[in-house]
């Protein structure tokens, strides 16, 4: 038989909401705070960096292999077990990688890390599902949205910041106290029926339909899209336009700030609009974004490169809302852990992708691998190639998503 839902007061779903967004806030956080600490690994392991890169890589890997799982598990023994349980997953494993001895326990505590991160980030998705109004799913999502992409593009920056106070050890060991207080707050706030009674759940195979599929190629698209921003734009920024990096970091944070804006009302125009909509207009703003990206910074300088984020950064927030809200949407309650994994997983194949595949598309358009020793116009000519093959990326996810719709309404 299928749970149904109790009313909750307001104050409960305060408590609830207030702890999904601090588990988001984690995960996102940890893919990349690190990232501005390879140089000090490099140095401090006396280790080269095709070595200490995978303290990144083995974070990403983990959490993009066990999301699913986490979303399986989720609906075998309940979203709030589960979802203690990848909060106190993480809880230690910060603490080992804040105590490692050597560059190899570092990179093994990271991948646990991840499997703590993936769920984290895979069941909220399916608690702001269970336990949010109906009325509201949307407004819900948006805020999702907005941690997630908050935690991911603030990461460096406050890694900076701790870096400057403290030794590498203090980006991992800052992230102990987040992870108690969410743990604290999720086993106070959190439903003790969230995720029972729910029936046997199912395999991935019975919850992927082609329109499924399609919603998660169109994610990884994008992610891999906003991944480059954060892969190029700094390259561009320094090296492009002669920028220090205190004033670099302050330009990056642009996307952050309209995220913290733009997040919750786009969950709205969910509610309002219907997802559909809001999905084929947030795709079409971050097509727009991406072209502005290819031409403005070049013409108008840092000027242009935050007008060209200004398009960008909302059009994500309207994917977002717009396609969490979809995937689960039709998705009866036993399968919601699973369903709200693959979302995640995709993502993350996305970040990988525009780390490495677009950032290897960059590195072609500039001409050399060796970034610091290109020339000024060098590094505009692999911003501007790397940018026209994300317009037309995220022209094809819109034809793509015009295209389902057009299929599906009724003749």
């Amino acid at each position: 038989m299928q749970h149904i839902k109790a009313p909750v007061s307001n104050s409960a779903n305060r408590g609830v909401t207030t702890t999904l967004a601090l588990s988001m806030l984690l995960g996102s956080l940890g893919t990349s705070i690190a990232n501005i600490a390879l140089p000090v690994f490099v140095e401090t392991f006396s280790a080269p960096f095709h070595h200490v890169q995978w303290v990144v890589i083995a974070y990403l890997a983990a959490l993009t292999v066990s999301v699913i799982l986490a979303g399986r598990l989720g609906d075998i023994y309940g979203l709030r077990r589960m979802h203690l349980f990848g909060l106190g997953l993480f809880l230690l494993a910060s603490l080992l990688c804040g105590i490692a001895p050597n560059l190899w326990l570092l990179i093994g505590a990271r991948a646990l890390q991840g499997v703590g991160a993936a769920f984290l980030m895979s069941l909220t998705l399916a608690l702001m599902r269970e336990t949010a109004q109906e009325t509201r799913i949307g407004q819900a999502m948006g805020l999702l949205g907005t941690v997630s992409a908050l935690g991911t593009a603030i990461g460096p920056s406050l890694g900076g910041m701790i870096l400057s106070a403290t030794d590498w050890r203090g980006i991992f060991l800052v992230q102990i106290p987040l992870a108690l207080l969410t743990l604290i707050l999720a086993f106070v706030s959190l439903p003790r029926d969230a995720g029972k009674d729910r029936m046997r759940p199912t395999g991935v195979r019975t919850v992927m339909t082609p329109g499924l599929a399609s919603s998660l190629v169109v994610n990884a698209l994008v992610a891999a899209v906003m991944m480059t921003t954060l892969v190029v734009g700094p390259f561009y920024l320094g090296l492009g336009l002669g920028l220090k990096q205190a004033i670099v970091g302050l330009v990056m944070a642009a996307g952050p700030a309209i995220s913290v804006f733009s997040g919750v009302p786009s969950g709205r125009a969910v509610d309002a609009w219907g997802a559909q909509r809001v999905l084929a207009a947030g795709l079409s703003m971050l097509a727009g974004g991406a072209f502005l990206l290819s031409v403005l910074p070049e013409m108008f300088g840092v000027t242009g490169y935050i007008l060209a984020m200004v398009v960008l950064t909302p059009g994500y927030q309207l994917f977002q809302a717009a396609n969490n809200t979809a995937v689960l949407s039709g998705t009866p309650n036993n399968r919601r852990g699973t369903a709200s994994g693959l979302p995640s997983l995709s993502r993350n194949i996305g970040l990988v992708a525009g780390a490495s595949a677009m950032g290897a598309v960059f590195a072609f358009g500039v001409g050399t691998a060796d970034l610091a020793s290109a020339s000024r116009s060098a590094i505009a000519s692999g911003m501007r190639l790397t940018f026209i093959l994300a317009t037309l990326l995220m022209v094809a996810t819109l034809w793509m998503t015009l295209g389902r719709r057009t299929r599906t309404e009724p003749s």
